[in-house]
């Protein structure tokens, strides 16, 4: 086992390009270094400046490198395609350029960010669930010859591809050798998936790993009550891994038993954050990881 553990914006409450509640980037960036990680994601395409000179100069004069980014829009709706093009040609060319080398791929919510309200079926008609599948290979296929990146598939709750039967189908329907998956521990929890068992059956497909857990008793609740993805961020769903119901040791050993060799990326989702709040938490979970072998 090679876990390269690194941390990303979303662990210091960034969701967006741009928002005044999230904490400036320089600031993360310190913080990064300060918490012990060496690796970064850039986050969500303009957080971090988009210059790649002004880019790898910051990263340089504190020591950081980066696994990937990501891109998340919607993937079934034909007409959206120039925000999924705009997001996977600015974000590519960019990570590319500073030596990063896996493309994270969401598709979007179908609750509202901020309200939680519907604002999309929950589940997709056999036509859609086939267009979310050919953009994947198509983005897949931009970003390999494009800029030589690997793509992975991120599923998370309330989005069309959340549940165990749905990442099920995803993997069968698409190319291995286009299409890898990006699994989140906790967000696979959040929807009662075992992230242990299923690495363990398909840890061929598994390329890049992100690193949360969940609160059990939230998590019960959220299920039972049908409550949205931004009410439950704000309930505290995500914890750190050392206090929720993920069982890390059994992570560690699984990713021991199948060689895993590659990146796990701690990301907490608290969406907005006091910006003195993450450090601290930060530390913490680098340490614990450390402490139980993992990276």
């Amino acid at each position: 086992m090679n876990v390269k553990v690194g941390t990303g914006p979303d662990s210091w409450g960034v969701w967006f390009a741009d928002d005044p509640r999230q904490i400036p980037w320089d600031r993360f960036l310190d913080e990064v270094v300060e918490a012990g990680y060496e690796w970064i994601e850039l986050g969500p395409y303009g957080y971090l400046p988009t210059n790649p000179e002004t880019l790898r100069a910051e990263l340089s004069q504190r020591g950081l490198k980066v696994s990937g980014t990501f891109t998340l829009a919607n993937l079934e709706d034909p007409s959206l395609w120039p925000e999924v093009e705009r997001q996977v040609l600015g974000g590519g060319e960019l990570l590319a350029s500073v030596g990063g080398k896996f493309m994270v791929l969401i598709d979007d919510v179908t609750t509202d960010w901020f309200t939680g309200e519907r604002i999309a079926p929950e589940f997709l008609d056999e036509d859609d669930w086939n267009r979310l599948i050919d953009t994947t290979h198509k983005v897949a296929d931009i970003v390999r010859e494009e800029f030589d990146l690997t793509l992975a598939f991120h599923s998370s709750p309330d989005t069309h591809v959340a549940y165990e039967d749905q990442l099920e189908t995803l993997l069968e329907q698409t190319d291995p050798a286009r299409v890898s998956l990006g699994l989140d521990t906790g967000h696979f929890a959040y929807r009662g998936i075992d992230p242990v068992s299923f690495i363990r059956r398909h840890h061929e497909r598994i390329a890049y790993l992100h690193f949360k857990s969940v609160d059990e008793d939230i998590q019960r609740r959220v299920q039972s009550e049908g409550i949205p993805f931004a009410h439950a961020v704000k309930m505290g769903i995500f914890c750190e891994p050392s206090k929720g119901m993920m069982d890390y040791l059994a992570l560690r050993d699984v990713l021991q038993e199948v060689n895993f060799n590659g990146f796990g990326i701690v990301e907490q989702d608290m969406y907005p954050v006091p910006f003195d709040k993450p450090l601290p938490i930060a530390k913490r979970t680098r340490e614990y990881l450390r402490d139980i072998g993992i990276g």
